[in-house]
């Protein structure tokens, strides 16, 4: 007997091949094809797909859910869009291994504006303790990699300085440590101190660790290096080079008209020459991050706290306004979120242009005002984009899909419930910028394959039930800029782990998700 059997389907199975009929069982979490008659197998549950697409379960390769689907164990927001398995930990900001609590918190406090905050009194210190906080207790499965601004603070600390060998020791030890607790790999954010102090060589050096492990090395690109445009792509690419490790650019991007045809070649070569390159992208014009990014990375010297002190100061506010205006930037694109406080509620979602004339005060007042208001914890998102570049990207072969969706505030960015639902209602449906079968297999089979996930991201025999049905003709986004905490309609069924999670377009309860280890070699 089946626990689950989706007759009438038509299947697309992840990898890229054309769709094709029959039925999709489900037993004990696994997945059984089904061509032919069925009319004498017998199921807990039949759903009748007519009309409607069964595919693998949508794997986002750049989440930052790792402490709010603690919270939030639902996870409402991802699922209901079809995403089954999370890649979190992204962006260098992940929350293990920290030996130290005091660290943990000060790292929390930096980056609540972009992660939020764990349950509270909840902590760990490994990895291993970490990703056991998931299994069973989620609506999601999840799988991690290391940041290396958590390596940093374990090694270094919070200085803007070169590591020493025994301090590049000790982050290789962590390393080889959390991996073989599960991780699969590192990131790095290199625009987010304190992992942006490391510099290439360090970066190369602990890389090799990941490779000869197995892992992966998922990078935001230092944006600030060089000719600001080029030279980010080419250090990520050098790394591998020099390290043997496969690498993964997260949330490729770029707003300038022609962007996307003059960086893909970067990837068609180092391919060429044999480098692994992959990246991923969002459906999106829109970024989003923690709002205390916008300050200079050397205010972050010393942590959070020392950062708090500097704006407090009269000088210290003087050096911050001189290095916000040597780089202009669009305060009226800039909408800020997450106000905590009732006082600052009324600023929920508007620019810093509009609220700092409001105010009366200059741009870096008003930001630094703010932050100090809000303990640090507030998010931005900021208009803009090329949706040329955006079709571009996703339209390459070493491309695949990651949201980079922020869970916080009352104003996030609409691809935190939109992102999936645009790529198949208006990339696929409207525009045929991909191919149905094309489209899902960036969503599913490619991420599984680039995690090493080998018994997921595929409807085939034996593979774990990761699901997810929907109807090609509705399914589409309901979230906007102006209002964005909507869910998506004509995604009905999700399955994880073979549990229904969505069940005829309602969340069941169900907490199914795992935390998916990585196995070293």
């Amino acid at each position: 007997m089946l626990d689950t059997l989706i007759t009438n389907a038509k299947i697309v199975d992840g990898t890229g091949s054309a769709w094709f009929f029959g039925a999709v069982g489900v037993e004990d979490g696994r997945i059984q094809i089904i061509h032919g008659d069925i009319s004498g197998i017998v199921s807990g549950q039949i759903i009748d797909a007519q009309n409607n697409i069964v595919c693998p379960g949508f794997i986002d390769m750049h989440a930052h859910s790792g402490l709010v689907a603690l919270s939030n164990p639902r996870h409402e927001p991802k699922v209901r869009q079809g995403v089954t398995t999370e890649l979190i930990g992204v962006d260098g900001n992940s929350y293990a291994p920290f030996a130290a609590a005091a660290d943990f918190d000060d790292f929390v406090l930096l980056n609540a504006g972009l992660d939020g905050r764990p349950p509270k009194g909840q902590r760990w210190a490994s990895v291993s303790e970490y990703l056991s906080l998931f299994d069973r207790k989620t609506s999601c499965n999840f799988a991690y990699v290391i940041g290396n601004s958590a390596l940093r603070i374990g090694s270094v600390g919070w200085e803007d300085r070169k590591a020493t060998s025994d301090e590049l020791q000790t982050m290789k030890q962590l390393i080889r440590q959390g991996m073989y607790e599960g991780a699969f790999g590192i990131s790095t954010g290199l625009t987010y101190p304190p992992g942006s102090y490391a510099d290439t060589p360090e970066l190369i050096e602990i890389s090799r660790e990941v490779a000869d492990l197995g892992g992966i090395y998922v990078t935001h690109v230092r944006y600030p290096l060089g000719d600001r445009f080029m030279d980010p792509f080419k250090e990520a690419i050098q790394i591998g080079r020099r390290s043997g490790v496969p690498v993964h650019i997260s949330h490729l991007h770029n707003a300038n008209a022609g962007g996307a045809k003059k960086l893909l070649p970067l990837v068609d070569d180092a391919r060429a020459e044999g480098i692994d390159v992959t990246f991923d992208s969002y459906a999106y014009p829109y970024t989003s991050t923690r709002l205390v990014s916008i300050l200079p990375e050397w205010a972050h010297r010393g942590g959070p706290h020392a950062l708090m002190d500097l704006m407090r100061s009269t000088d210290g506010r003087k050096q911050i306004a001189e290095s916000l205006a040597s780089r202009p930037r669009s305060w009226n694109s800039i909408l800020v979120a997450n106000f905590g406080g009732p006082a600052n509620k009324k600023w929920e979602g508007r620019s810093v242009d509009s609220i700092s004339k409001e105010l009366g005060k200059s741009f870096p007042d008003t930001i630094c005002d703010l932050l100090l208001e809000e303990n640090l914890d507030l998010a931005y998102t900021s208009l803009g984009g090329n949706p040329v570049n955006i079709r571009e990207f996703f339209r390459h072969e070493a491309h695949m899909v990651g949201s980079d969706a922020l869970l916080i505030g009352d104003f996030v960015n609409p691809r935190t419930y939109g992102n999936y639902p645009t790529i198949l209602g208006d990339f696929v449906r409207e525009e045929s910028t991909l191919g149905l079968e094309e489209a899902i297999r960036k969503m599913t089979g490619f991420p599984a394959q680039r995690l090493g996930l080998e018994d997921r991201g595929l409807l085939k025999d034996g593979m774990v039930a990761d699901i997810v049905v929907f109807n090609p003709t509705t399914v589409q986004t309901t979230a906007t800029i102006d209002d964005p905490r909507h869910h998506p309609i004509g995604i009905d069924y999700v399955f994880v782990n073979g549990t229904a999670v969505i069940n005829d377009g309602n969340h069941t309860g169900a907490m199914p998700g795992l935390a998916l280890r990585h196995q070293c070699k």
